[in-house]
């Protein structure tokens, strides 16, 4: 056997050979050169197929001409069967004409039985290049998929910053129109504003974290809680004839995750199945059960249901790959990002469908630990009672809504675009209370203005509003809020700061 490539280790033949003997004697040559081979012998049609539909061969060593068969006919069986397995004819009787005839037809070789010493190197050649180039085609696909996904981490990043500046109002202006108003109605609009913003910034962190392959951190989440935060956001994506079921979930079911995750994860599999039903209509169902796997280990099963025109079965084998989608406008990466964050939470998803009868997704998730939780009340803020604070932010819509909010908080806000400005403010103000800044101003950094304040005399305390991935510079702070800036966060902030909270 030729040691000129890679060694074959074991490989499987199937041979297309009416004559045993002549087999024996093929199978022997062969072993001899030293071709650690599994032989399986085939002398016609039926049989042949039969072998293809079993355990996957490397090569197939056929005869030309065999009673009621020929090699021709195996040849194209072949094809239609695997177009790349190598095939070698193995013929006393081929001349060069048929032998042009059939390396044009698809064969990998032929060798003549008069002159058996070449055929070992021959079978070894065609094995060898038929793995080199599935290897080549798999590395090309490779190198396709991780373009696309680096092209896509280049525009996440590149839309992350901006989106996140674009949504900032509407994760502050709830929090003022439940200042100015106490209608039910408008609240409830407020609500939802504030749910679309939230989950809008951290869709737009959760595709920059799906590209960059990061997990974030992990919670305790009430399924209750995240099933009426689904049921909200949802409201605006229902037609007519689609109704939407949520089936209430004990109040103390809770599963460990990302909540924003698994609130994309949830919103994606509705939206789906509100689009499998688009044509006739049906019934969404949301549910959820805790179980008790057969190792004992308990779960909790989040179920996606719909009335849709289901899947067959090759759409369910491609459900998760990466940009496979049966919709014009689909990208391919929902199913697959839900795919990623029920494993990251340790858990497993399951599909069951039926062409025509609907879909029903299952995330398998492990229960959390049986410790207390507690979920958070809603913070109720002070009044600022007049106290003088120094706003500076570069972004201008920021910049008003904020101070529109700390005014109606009761605070006396002296807001700034950028560094030198602020230092002119407070030229014509006075010191502040408490200094809010943002990391990325103008002209002067937040550092150089924090320094300039010190040496006016400026000794209240300072709430850095920072990027979420971003280090502290090693300036002393009272405490950083996080953008997009959350109102309540802010507040809560100011007010630790300023002890006016315990």
């Amino acid at each position: 056997m030729p040691h000129s490539g890679a060694p074959l280790g074991r490989v499987r033949i199937l041979l297309v050979e009416d004559s045993e003997l002549d087999a024996e004697l093929l199978i022997e040559q062969l072993l001899e050169a030293g071709l650690d081979a599994e032989f399986l012998r085939v002398d016609g049609a039926e049989d042949m197929r039969a072998a293809l539909a079993g355990e996957p061969f490397d090569l197939v060593l056929s005869d030309m001409e065999l009673p009621g068969f020929s090699g021709y006919q195996a040849l194209e069986i072949l094809r239609e069967h695997d177009p790349r397995l190598p095939f070698v004819f193995f013929s006393g009787t081929i001349g060069e004409e048929a032998a042009v005839r059939a390396l044009q037809q698809g064969a990998s070789d032929y060798v003549l039985k008069h002159t058996p010493a070449r055929l070992p190197s021959a079978v070894a050649r065609a094995i060898r290049e038929a793995r080199t180039e599935r290897e080549r085609e798999h590395a090309e696909k490779e190198l396709m998929r991780s373009q696309r996904l680096d092209c896509l981490a280049m525009l996440a990043a590149g839309l992350s910053h901006d989106l996140r500046n674009i949504l900032q109002p509407l994760l502050i202006v709830p929090d003022l129109l439940s200042t100015y108003s106490d209608d039910p109605k408008i609240l409830r609009l407020g609500a939802v504003i504030s749910e679309s913003g939230k989950r809008g910034h951290e869709m737009a962190d959760s595709m920059l974290s799906f590209v960059r392959g990061s997990r974030k951190a992990s919670e305790t989440i009430s399924v209750a809680a995240l099933f009426s935060a689904v049921q909200l956001l949802l409201q605006g994506s229902l037609s007519r004839q689609v109704r939407l079921v949520v089936e209430p979930p004990p109040e103390d079911l809770l599963i460990e995750g990302n909540y924003t995750e698994f609130q994309q994860c949830l919103i994606n599999l509705c939206l789906n199945g509100i689009q499998a039903m688009a044509e006739r209509g049906g019934q969404l169902t949301l549910s959820a059960m805790p179980t008790v796997a057969a190792d004992g280990q308990e779960y909790v099963v989040l179920r996606v249901s719909d009335e849709g025109t289901g899947m067959d079965e090759a759409t369910r084998g491609q459900l998760f790959t990466p940009f496979f989608t049966t919709k014009a406008s689909g990208t391919g990466l929902g199913l697959m990002s839900c795919k990623r964050i029920v494993e990251s939470a340790r858990g497993r998803i399951e599909v069951r469908s039926t062409l025509g009868s609907g879909t029903v997704f299952e995330l398998h998730l492990p229960a959390p630990a049986a410790d207390e939780w507690v979920e958070a009340e809603d913070a109720a803020f002070l009044d600022g009672g007049g106290r003088r604070i120094l706003l500076v932010d570069g972004d201008a819509t920021r910049l008003s809504l904020l101070g529109n909010a700390l005014a109606a908080q009761g605070y006396d806000p002296v807001m700034a675009p950028d560094g030198a400005n602020a230092l002119q403010q407070i030229a014509r103000n006075g010191l502040p209370a408490l200094s809010v800044i943002d990391d990325d101003i103008l002209l002067l950094s937040a550092a150089d203005v924090l320094a300039v304040l010190k040496e006016a005399g400026f000794e209240g305390p300072v709430v850095r509003l920072r990027e979420p991935d971003r280090q502290a510079d090693g300036h002393d702070c009272a405490a950083s809020v996080v953008k997009p800036v959350q109102v309540q966060a802010l507040f809560g902030a100011i007010e630790h700061a300023l002890g006016l909270r315990a």
